[in-house]
């Protein structure tokens, strides 16, 4: 760097050159007995020499103070100054040897960089339409001071507002089967809606055959499984009076430690079926033994075909984990994937996944298998038809997740092909197969009835139908994307509130109609088959196939969507 002299006195380089260290003179020729002071240490000199100022000043005047003395500090074209005077986002530079550093000094205030609050947009979670902030603390030490300089204060989302949402908390001599304190705010977001069906007595009339090797013998109420007070709680708190058929059968076999290869039909309660008892041992078997930051370790993976299902399983999840230290997460597609890894950097210990997104944050090195012990395939069936097979080989058995006999595997499937029939054989070992009801059956919850209508006069006749149905949510299928658009503007044009959903509309889109729908905002929904296996919407109580589904099981899976856990729903064709 050149240093050039200018108007006010000589350049850097000038000052070095003229300058003697072993003259006792200065420059003017006067003698001076001074010894020679190193540039770094005059400013002291120069600090002790400042006139003292009354402390009651005002800021404003130490300010225009500080303005008046700075000209003079700096040395003519030099980089002599008063450090004193110079503080950055980082510490205090008044030490020049020292940088002016503070051990461990990171809590900055708004002041500059070093501050490491990061803003996390966690979608999905509690009410997970709404994008909520995050707080993450990088240090064990825990701070009584929020840090500074960052995204502002932190909304928790509904299930990481527990106190166990930072991996210090693991620690190995810690009880995970033990209650954390209640979280009244959390109870309502997570259980508001209850599961109380009003004919839990038809259950009782569902044919069920157990069929493999050692069947354990199926209870008749939960109080005869050895749960966890945490589970216990958590059942209580959702209303579950009695399990329903898959889940008396079901739930045993999984707390033996039994492969499950289980066919029941949709809206039978699978997802508490495998939840309640997976949760249930890894409360009992305590934190992991290693975690990482960079890399999750899941204890429990459950891969799901839809994005919406996924959801709805994150979101059980969420409800049978309350109160405990394990942290459920869900990925998949059409989401932002940043948005997703920041989540998973928090901690996982369940994961809920879709194949393709699970594939991909995978080879990102975000998600090991090295320690899933408990694997579920919901909607076998469906992952097939969608194409998924590849990913679900690559993901059990080529990407270091432990082998047979070594995981504990599940698999769950509203119809039987013989496709499943060989996923079954090449995942499970010496599995009990279930099922529950006749397999590809519909619910006798729900009353079904054809009406013959000529083309011309299908709109007219849905509309009939739509006033009979009043104010009662009522799902619409169609077999195209552009049918729904289209069946969709019609009935906004005849003043209905009507939404819809299909596979072009962005996951905001979906999970914004999804959300109108279920909370009554809008009474008819127009879909097409991505919304046929899985949803769990609560209170539909009609299902019109305005276009016909292409085959039987199509059927069965867009009628389930009502007469759910014991409701009662009527289904038109």
């Amino acid at each position: 760097m050149i240093n050039e002299s200018n108007e006010n006195g000589k350049g850097l380089e000038q000052q070095f050159a003229g300058l003697d260290l072993n003259s006792t003179s200065n420059s003017s020729g006067a003698k001076t007995s001074e010894r020679y002071i190193p540039p770094h240490l005059r400013n002291r000199q120069n600090t002790e020499e400042s006139p003292k100022y009354n402390q009651n000043r005002s800021n404003q005047e130490t300010e225009k103070f500080e303005q008046r003395r700075e000209p003079e500090n700096i040395k003519a074209g030099g980089r002599d100054f008063e450090r004193d005077s110079f503080k950055g986002g980082r510490g205090d530079f008044s030490n020049f040897g020292n940088r002016g550093r503070k051990s461990n000094d990171y809590s900055t205030g708004s002041s500059g960089g070093g501050s490491f609050q990061r803003k996390v947009d966690c979608e999905r979670v509690g009410n997970w339409r709404d994008p909520t902030y995050v707080k993450e603390n990088w240090e064990d030490k825990p701070r009584d001071e929020p840090r500074g300089g960052g995204a502002g204060g932190a909304r928790n989302n509904s299930f990481d507002r527990r106190s166990t949402n930072s991996r210090r908390y693991e620690r190995e001599d810690e009880d995970w089967s033990r209650p954390l304190p209640r979280d009244e705010r959390m109870e309502r977001q997570l259980f508001s809606q209850g599961h109380t069906g009003i004919n839990f007595e038809k259950y009782e009339d569902i044919p069920v055959e157990a069929s493999g090797e050692d069947c354990p013998p199926h209870i008749n109420s939960f109080s005869e499984l050895p749960l966890t007070e945490i589970i216990r709680m958590n059942i209580e708190l959702t209303r579950y009076t009695s399990p329903t058929p898959v889940q008396k059968y079901a739930m045993p076999i999984i707390l033996h430690k039994r492969d499950l290869m289980a066919c029941a039909q949709t809206g039978s309660g699978k997802t508490a079926a495998f939840l309640i008892p997976i949760l249930n041992q890894i409360f009992e078997n305590g934190p992991p033994s290693h975690s990482s930051r960079v890399k999750q370790y899941p204890l429990s993976l459950v891969l799901s075909p839809t994005r919406e299902l996924a959801c709805q399983i994150y979101e059980e999840a969420c409800k049978f984990a309350y109160r405990s230290r394990v942290r459920p997460c869900v990925v998949y597609g059409g989401a932002d994937p940043a948005q997703q890894m920041k989540d998973l950097d928090r901690g996982c210990h369940l994961l809920v996944a879709t194949p393709g997104r699970l594939v991909d944050m995978m080879e990102r090195g975000k998600i090991s298998l090295e320690m899933v012990r408990y694997l579920v395939l919901d909607e076998a069936d469906r992952m097939l038809d969608m194409g998924f097979e590849p990913q679900i080989r690559r993901i059990v058995l080529e990407d270091r997740m432990p082998g047979i006999g070594e995981r504990q595997t599940l698999m769950f499937s509203a119809t039987f092909p013989k496709k499943v029939q060989e996923l079954a054989r090449k995942f499970l070992d010496n599995y009990i197969f279930l099922a529950v009801g006749r397999v590809g059956s519909t619910s006798e919850n729900i009353t079904q009835k054809v009406v013959w209508v000529e083309e011309h006069d299908k709109r007219s006749f849905l509309l009939d139908l739509l006033n009979a149905a009043g104010d009662s949510l009522t799902l619409t299928f169609v077999e195209t994307k552009k049918g729904a658009d289209a069946l969709e503007h019609f009935l906004l044009g005849e003043g209905y509130p009507v939404t819809s959903i299909h596979g072009d509309r962005t996951q905001r889109e979906r999970e914004e109609a999804l959300w109108n729908f279920r909370t009554g905002h809008t009474s008819v929904l127009v879909a097409t088959a991505v919304a046929a296996r899985g949803l769990d919407i609560p209170n539909v109580k009609h299902v019109i196939n305005f276009d016909l589904p292409s085959d039987v099981e199509e059927y069965v899976h867009r009628i389930g969507r009502t007469g759910r856990v014991g409701t009662v729903g009527k289904s038109l064709i």
